[in-house]
């Protein structure tokens, strides 16, 4: 039997470079993405994929349909989107803030919702979320985005709670800055003086999406080579 991982924002990034790493650990994999760019990669890797944004319910379900469609079981799932738009604290709009709830929490919830039947059904899976290193220790650089990814580690945990006994885990990526963006001024403020791969990303997600961590939920799992000073 096959396992199948679905991943949303996959289609460049810590998100193309987690489908390389799940698909190289034997699973099949299905992705979602704004762009073309999740078709090409799905058709490298021997996947499928469907366009679509996390903040849309019916581009869930869309992704969540085509995982069942084609594969008729879901048991690894990485929920991961772009930063919401950014700005100085107060000057951020309404618009913007409901933005940035749409992509970072509730595109968590609204997954959960639909693939925590199809998990239960199974006897168990993994779904990990990806969020930031700071959600432990806010940056002015990011205002909504460590608010809300900072609310999606409080809901894992609520979940990782309620679904625990369905053998369903549940946890948090929070990576530190990552060669995916243009960060590396940022490389001094890090213990290892240098900024992530996003194949180490891609690495910490696959520990939290497979059974090596089959004792680990409800966690916020940060990689960061050591950016934060939270103990």
């Amino acid at each position: 039997m096959t396992k199948v991982c679905l991943l949303t924002g996959a289609g460049r990034g810590i998100g193309a470079a987690i489908a390389r790493e799940m698909q190289g650990r034997g699973y099949a994999v299905v992705l979602m993405s704004p762009s073309a760019n999740c078709e090409t990669l799905a058709k490298e890797l021997g996947g499928v994929a469907v366009r679509g944004v996390a903040q849309n319910p019916a581009d869930l379900k869309a992704v969540v349909d085509l995982t069942m469609q084609t594969h008729g079981r879901i048991d690894a799932v990485l929920n991961h989107t772009g930063h919401p738009p950014k700005g100085d604290l107060l000057a951020i709009t309404d618009e913007n803030w409901d933005l940035a709830n749409d992509m970072i929490v509730k595109s968590v919830v609204r997954m959960a919702r639909l693939v925590t039947p199809i998990m239960e059904a199974q006897g168990g899976g993994a779904i990990v979320n990806v969020t930031t290193y700071a959600s432990h220790e806010p940056s002015p650089l990011f205002p909504a985005s460590c608010t809300y990814r900072a609310a999606v580690s409080t809901f894992t945990k609520l979940y990782s709670d309620r679904y625990g006994p369905a053998g369903i885990r549940m946890n948090c990526l929070a990576p530190g800055f990552t060669d995916s963006l243009d960060v590396g001024k940022f490389a001094d403020l890090v213990a290892l003086k240098r900024i992530a791969r996003v194949e180490e990303q891609a690495k910490a997600a696959a520990f939290l999406l497979t059974e090596d961590s089959s004792y680990i939920t409800g966690q916020t799992l940060r990689v960061d080579g050591g950016l934060t000073r939270h103990v």
